[in-house]
């Protein structure tokens, strides 16, 4: 079974948990949004230029380095910030961004695994477990950030939680929680119209599920950012440092609506049959890899404009402030770039500064699917 993404990056919920995962969107049966192509044409004085010698090598085993000589513009995407095993390929390749631009633009090749972190734990197995280092978290205001742990006491408080008597994610005599523990479960709730044996269930994938199909994706992000001159949507938002998708904004309506529980890690990520592994929220740090000297925010990945996106808060756990609608700012150090979003909100940026690389994006404002409890 072969399941092809082909993501091309560009710049910030058909059913990523329901193509369950937790994270993402590939298909609209994936994590896709509502979202308009934005054919954003720049009258910038940015230059497009860039030093077409580059030579970019790949390892044809399982890690690519990148060896380029070109200078990197200030903000713009730096390969050797990926970690270890992020990516299979990378190469420098002609490309078009959505005004018709002709430019050069990373092609980063991906596996739908993250590297160096170990997906999970996602849904408890029984009422009882009310550990929050054995389960993941779920989106609800009530918790900081907009998250709380998806303890046992949480899922028998779902009625409560959602003011629907239906919920019942778990058998009231023995206390297991209904959860999607096969690759055909996971298949049918992962889907916008959840087959009725799968409604309220907690619902998780195995990366084992994975093994026989095809979930690499390929990214193109320009090597040289190009202001737009009208922010664009974001669907797919980018890709982070440990090679994880920066998903769309999950589907939370209609997790909710077939009585599901889209359960996240800790990291703020999950597992589906077409993206594997997916961030939906920057929760934890897990992504948040590349540490500033001057004590800002750190760098947890790149979106679709080729513009870095940073933590949520610096080393002092101070939020930056003055940020722009697409929750972006500029220095003198790191150029233009984005802050993530508080991990309940269900998206990592408000909308793309720079151009994309065309069809991923349109214009317009922030994607629907926010957090529940709304």
């Amino acid at each position: 079974m072969r399941i092809s993404n082909y993501r091309s990056l560009v710049g910030v919920v058909a059913f990523s948990l329901f193509a369950l995962g937790g994270c993402v969107s590939e298909s609209s049966s994936d994590d896709t949004t509502d979202s308009t192509t934005e054919s954003s044409t720049t009258d910038s004085s940015t230059d497009t230029d860039t030093d077409t010698s580059t030579d970019t090598t790949t390892d044809s085993s399982t890690d690519t380095t990148t060896d380029t000589s070109s200078d990197i513009v200030l903000g713009a995407l730096d390969p050797t910030m990926f970690v270890d095993g992020a990516f299979t390929s990378n190469e420098i390749v002609d490309c078009t961004l959505s005004d018709g631009t002709e430019t050069q633009c990373y092609e980063i090749v991906t596996t739908g695994t993250p590297a160096e972190q170990t997906p999970g734990p996602f849904c408890p197995r029984s009422t009882t477990d009310n550990d929050p280092a054995d389960v993941g978290i779920w989106f609800d205001e009530s918790g900081t950030d907009g998250i709380v742990d998806l303890t046992g006491n949480y899922i028998m408080d779902l009625a409560v939680t959602y003011n629907d008597s239906n919920w019942k994610l778990y058998d009231e005599n023995t206390l297991e929680v209904f959860v999607t523990e096969t690759l055909e479960s996971c298949d049918g709730a992962a889907q916008p119209n959840v087959e009725d044996e799968f409604k309220q269930h907690c619902v998780e994938c195995s990366m084992d599920y994975l093994a026989d199909l095809d979930v690499t994706a390929t990214y193109l992000i320009p090597v040289t950012p190009q202001v737009a001159d009208t922010t664009g949507s974001v669907s797919q938002v980018g890709v982070a440092l440990n090679g994880t998708e920066l998903s769309a904004p999950a589907p939370v309506d209609d997790i909710l609506g077939n009585y599901t529980i889209a359960a996240f890690d800790d990291c703020g990520g999950h597992i589906n049959l077409h993206q594997g592994y997916h961030y939906h929220a920057a929760a934890g740090g897990c992504a948040e890899v590349g540490t500033q000297d001057d004590g800002h925010a750190a760098l947890l990945g790149y979106a679709l404009d080729g513009y870095g996106i940073y933590g949520m808060r610096d080393e002092n756990g101070d939020e930056a402030t003055g940020l722009d609608e697409c929750r972006g700012e500029e220095d003198d150090v790191r150029g233009y770039h984005y802050h993530a979003a508080s991990p309940g909100e269900n998206l990592f940026i408000g909308c793309f500064h720079g151009k994309t690389v065309a069809s991923d994006t349109d214009a317009g404002g922030p994607p629907a699917g926010g957090p529940p409890n709304q």
